[in-house]
Order: structure tokens, then sequence, then C-alpha cells
């Protein structure tokens, strides 16, 4: 028995077959090599050493009036043969090895006709006559339509993983429009529910359908008014109502809840047409617009319309298919890309949550602070920064970093940080500080583990103590440039348990810049963390070195300067930064003393301040701290056991410190008329600028700040 080939044409050679060119959008059309000049008619796709026969006649060359088996060929017949589409060689048979068989190559550039809708050239065509449909030739420029199954699946291939690129929603509507047009339809709309539902949320209201994009090919010639000649590339036009409100029991909610894709002379979706697009617009007829519902993972989120002109071949039964493929995937992916965004916003503000909104403004020195995220897709660490006012015009410092980039870590920085103001507002040493955040990250669980760095400044002493739990050490920068590694005891990280902490007295200079930092700064994949470390410190001097020795850099351009020193490779980590510039408070701006507990101790008071007042030049306000330190010092020696000490700080402000040996703080409350006292802090509140009270390991201090010229 002899096998026949399923085609109506001899096997050539793979490598003599011509291939037809991929349509970068995704759907590879075939497009017949251009006659030469004089040709009476397009060449056949036959060998390249075959010749072009007589017109009417389609394949290899045959004898005059024959076609391959023997039959005549004419122009009817080639047109009443479905199965040969125009162009595109025999129906069954195999791509050549030189063809590929799946995706183009994305990153081929398009070509500049693509842009206005010309991706192939019309279907070859004899006696002036399309030979599959028998209409009229398509105008040049105007992409030629998917003809079989092959073409369409992958073309529905390429799309979807166009699609499928996406992450953002903006993306993935954009992957949608560009895949389609002018491959399958020549423009589209794309509206979504205003606002997307995320999740399960179940949305209240009315459904609202916002455009949310829209896209065409070029417009070059007349489409007999109909809706496509009006569209432009984005929705901001007014081209059509951007808003539509889904009525419940409407001819759209019925299109819309039924899910699979329709045509628009339907009659479901001739009657909702005009509650999507308005009145005064219209679409081409006779199967030229395809209206499909957007459906996500448990909801209808919107609606594409694909539309072709007029003058174009009418989108076919199959096609409906290829619209459904879209909308599916379409669907999927804007409910993914909300869902990332709607994890993306937690995470980013949850980061913003924990590090300070702003960075206080103590006496006596200056801070500026840098966070950076490990990328942009990743915001949220376990890196955290912070700056705690202390009493006695003392700050404390603090810079940590939680293992990992997960919600999970930043939680964990959280409630670390959340532990550090509260063990920093009673005042308790850096060591003892660091072991209570140890304690509180092993009740967190085994595995929570973190370094910290606990220092504070006293301005007036011009000291800083330091406590170390695993953490890189910090950096000094002198006034004169000259910059050094601090040696603080390493210390084990917090989380561990069972370790003791230590910590370290060390000078604080006025002029001094110290950098506390996290190892996200200093360690990567290509240095480890003292290679690093000597890095900053030698750019922290060269960066000095810039300003001279009398003028140290400022303290954002610094910070700048060390993010600068991190190359493509170094952003591993999360990287926080803090700086902090002492300034100090100069011996003769401070006055202290020192007051017994007895009656006559809220006179000496005024006395010893009136004095102050008058070496400073600030007679003019000897009325107002008078009466307010003689209220404040008259409730301490009520109730203290022990001397009461008494300070006062001239800086940008004045500022009171009253501290004795009673824990127990004062409240403001308003004194009944029968009562002989309760009105000192009420004055407090009248007449300064800003007061408060802060409870001490050795008891408390009430404080309070007055403006001067």
């Amino acid at each position: 028995m002899t096998e026949h080939p399923t085609s109506h044409e001899r096997r050539q050679p793979s490598a003599a077959r011509p291939t037809a060119p991929a349509d970068p959008r995704g759907a590879l059309l075939r497009t017949p090599e251009p006659p030469p000049q004089g040709s009476p008619g397009l060449p056949a796709q036959g060998r390249p050493d075959d010749t072009p026969g007589p017109p009417g006649t389609v394949g290899m060359p045959v004898p005059d009036g024959q076609s391959p088996i023997g039959t005549p060929v004419t122009a009817d017949a080639q047109a009443a043969a479905p199965g040969v589409p125009a162009g595109s060689g025999p129906e069954h048979s195999q791509p050549s090895a030189t063809e590929p068989a799946g995706e183009p190559d994305p990153h081929r550039p398009r070509p500049e006709s693509l842009g206005a809708g010309s991706g192939a050239e019309a279907a070859v065509h004899l006696g002036g006559k399309d030979r599959r449909t028998g209409q009229s030739p398509q105008a040049p420029g105007t992409p030629m339509p998917m003809r079989r199954d092959g073409d369409r699946l992958r073309f529905v291939g390429a799309a979807t993983r166009r699609i499928a690129r996406g992450i953002d929603l903006d993306e993935i509507v954009m992957g949608l429009c560009r895949a389609t047009v002018p491959t399958f339809s020549d423009a589209i709309l794309v509206y979504l529910r205003d606002p997307l539902p995320v999740g399960d949320e179940r949305p209240t209201g009315p459904v609202v359908l916002r455009l949310r994009r829209t896209d065409r090919i070029p417009e070059d010639r007349d489409t007999e008014g109909f809706l496509l000649p009006a569209l432009q590339p984005e929705p901001d036009v007014g081209i059509t109502a951007e808003l539509c409100t889904v009525r419940p029991g409407g001819a759209l909610n019925e299109v819309l809840r039924g899910v699979r894709p329709v045509f628009a002379d339907a009659p479901a979706a001739r009657a909702a047409l005009p509650e999507l697009i308005g009145d005064d617009l219209s679409v081409p007829g006779g199967q030229r617009a395809i209206l499909a519902p957007l459906r996500g993972r448990r909801r209808v989120i919107g609606a594409a319309l694909f539309l072709r002109r007029p003058d174009r071949p009418a989108f076919e039964t199959d096609d409906l298919l290829v619209a459904a493929q879209l909308a599916t995937h379409s669907a999927l992916g804007i409910d993914k890309a909300v869902l990332y965004g709607r994890e993306a916003y937690i995470a980013d503000e949850l980061q913003r949550t924990m590090l300070p909104e702003t960075l206080p403004r103590p006496t006596g020195v200056r801070l500026a602070s840098r966070y950076l995220p490990a990328a942009e897709t990743a915001r949220v660490g376990g890196d955290w920064y912070d700056a705690i006012p202390l009493p006695g015009s003392r700050v404390a410092l603090v810079v940590g970093d939680v293992m990992g980039h997960s919600m999970t870590s930043a939680a964990i920085m959280g409630q670390l940080r959340t532990t550090a103001q509260t063990l920093a507002g009673l005042d308790l040493p850096p060591q003892e500080v660091l072991h209570h955040l140890d304690e509180q990250a092993q009740r967190l669980g085994t595995d929570r583990m973190a370094t910290c760095l606990y220092a504070v400044y006293d301005p007036v002493a011009h000291r800083i103590t330091i406590a170390n739990a695993g953490h890189p050490p910090p950096v000094l920068l002198h006034l004169g440039g000259r910059a050094e590694v601090l040696r603080v005891p390493p210390g084990a990280p917090i989380g561990v348990g069972g370790v003791d902490f230590e910590a370290v007295e060390l000078d604080a200079p006025a002029g001094a810049t110290l950098l506390l930092y996290t190892d996200g700064l200093v360690e990567s994949r290509l240095r480890d963390v003292w290679t690093g470390i000597e890095q900053l410190r030698e750019r922290i001097a060269a960066t000095a070195a810039l300003t001279g020795p009398d003028h140290p850099p400022p303290l954002e351009a610094l910070c700048d300067e060390v993010l600068d020193m991190l190359g493509p490779g170094d952003r591993d980590d999360d990287i926080a930064l803090l700086a902090a510039r002492f300034d100090g408070i100069a011996p003769s701006d401070v006055a202290l003393w020192h007051l017994d507990p007895e009656d006559a101790a809220p006179g000496r008071a005024r006395r010893l301040a009136r004095k102050a007042l008058s070496r400073w030049d600030l007679e003019e306000l000897t009325d107002s701290v008078e009466l307010l330190v003689s209220e404040v010092v008259t409730n301490a020696v009520r109730y203290a056991s022990r001397p009461v000490t008494l300070r006062l700080l001239r800086t940008d402000v004045l500022r009171c410190e009253v501290g004795d040996d009673v824990p127990q703080l004062p409240r403001l409350r308003q004194a009944r008329a029968t009562d002989e006292g309760g009105r000192g802090l009420y004055l407090v509140n009248k007449l300064a600028r800003r007061w408060g009270a802060t409870r001490l390991s050795t008891g408390k201090v009430v404080w309070f700040e007055l403006n001067h010229s």
C-alpha cells in the first residue's frame, strides 16, 4: 500500500522552504514575498529554483492548466478552497528547520510599520478577491488575520506570556493591549472596577467600571465614523464615558455575569454596549467587536472590548476562545497585582511606622539619618535607628539589625524598638538596656536574633557611654578631620541569652561626629565587614578633608557621601545610618546647685537663678524664672528626703531642671477654689514654652523651657 502525503503539494526540503516572518506581538503570520517588477501575479511559495507559473496557478510549477494532481486551478476554484490559506503554504506541512515553532524573540525590534497596523501584507488574492473569503483584499498596512488553529495557539501562548511578565497593574493592562493590537484586533478598550476589590473583601455599593486604558492602530484613512477613529493611546482624553455604573439587572450586568465573551452584534451585547461606552458612540457591525468580561478568582473585575475596522475581516467563532483566554489570564494577573500592591503598601507603611518619622532636636547635638531597603521589591527589613531624648539634656542613640528581610523581621524590630524606648525612659544604663532587650528577644522566640548598639551622649559632660551587642563598631570623626573606629566591647547578639554586656565611657569633644550604621553598609558578597569598615573610615576622612580642619562637613552631605561608597554589588542588606554632631554645652552656659530640703530652699533658689540670669544678660526673664523655679522647688522639697538639684542651661532656649529622690511624677490638675495648693504646675503650663517630668532610677526630674531673645 502506498502512502500519500496529506498536502496536495510535493514535500520540499526544509532548508529550501521560505520561512514566514514572526509578528513581534506574538502570532506567527505568513507574509508572501512581494511580486517582482513587471510580474503579472504573485509568486508561488515554491523552492528557490522554481519559477512563477502563469496567472491563476498556486504552488509549485506544473504544466499549463494543471494542478499538482492534474486538476486545473482557477481563481474561483482557489477562492472556494478554504483549507489553503493565502500565502501560508500547505495547510498541513511542518515548519522548516529555520522557522521558529514557538514565540518569537521578544527582544527583536518591532518593525516601524507595525505601529501603523501593517504587521503582514494582505492575503494572497486572485482576480482581485481574497482566496478564502471572496472579499476584496485588505488595504496595505493592516495585519493579516489568523486563519489556522496553529496561528491562534501560537498567538495565545505568546500573548499570555507577555501578560504574565507584568508585575503591577499598569504593566499587565499594557501587556494585554500591546499583545492584541494589531495582531488580534485594531483597537482595545479595557475597563476595570473602581475601586478594584482586594482578595476576599466584598465591595459595598454599586459596581463602577473605569476606562483604564485604550490602544489602537493609528488612523490613516476614513472608517465611516465608527468608534475606532476617535480612539487615543491614553484613556484620559474623554473619548468615551470614563466611568460607567453597572445597573443591577441591566444588560451590561447580565453580560458580565455570563463571563463568556460575546460578539457585539449578539442581542445581549447590543443592549449592553451603550451602557458601557455611551449612546453617542457605536462599534463596527458584522462580528467586528467582541465584549469579554474580565473575571478574577471570585468576581468580575472589568471588561475588555476588542474592535476591528469595518474594512477588516470580521472575527470568527474561534476568536471568542482567543478572547476568553486573554481575558482570563489578564484578570488573574490583575488580581495578583492588586494583592501584591496591597502587600507592598502594607509593608511600606509598616516600615515607615517602625522608623522615626522625624528626628528630635535635643540640646547640644544635631542628628541626620538614612534608611535604604535591600531592594525596591522588598522594602521591609529588620534594621532600625532611633534617637531618644533623656533627662538632663542627654540623648540616647540606638541602631539595630534584626536578621531577615520579611514582615516577621519588621515586626520583631518594632517590638525591640518599643522596648528600647521604654527602657530609655527609665534612664537605665546602656548595658542594662541591652540586657533587657536580650530577655525580650528570648521571650519572642528561640531564633529571634538581633544586633544592637546603644549609646548615651551627655552634652554637659562632653562624654558618651556605649554598650554593644554584636554590632559593628561606630566611627568617630574628629574636628581636625581624623576618623577613628571606636574600640568598644563587641558583645554577643541579642537573643543569645546568658551573656553579660559591658559599657565604656569615651570623650565626645565638641565638633566631633559619630556615625552609627548597620552591617549592610560595610558588608556584602564582595567584601568582608572589616574591609568595609576600613573603607568607611577612609571615605569619612576624605569627605572631611574637603571642608578643611576647622569646619566639619554638613551632616546631610556626609550621609550622602557615605552612601555613595556603595557599589553595584553592595546592596545585599538593608542599611540604617544615624549621624550625630556633638555641639555640646559650654561650662559657662551651665549653672548647677544642690539645695537642702528645707523651707528656705525656694527663696535661695530664686536668688541663685536671679544671679545666673544677670550673668547671662537675661534679666528680661527674671520674673518668670523666679516664679516658676519657686513653684517647682517648693513641690520638690515638700516630699524629698535628700538634697534637691537645680540646674539652668543656656542654649537656644533657657532650660531649668529640678531633680529630687521621689519617683512619683506630678500631674497637672485644675485646683478648686477652696484648695490651698495645686496651682504650681498650672502656672508652669501657662508660662513655659515646654515642660515635662521624667522618672529616673534615683527619683525624677521636672523641667521647663523659656524662649529668650
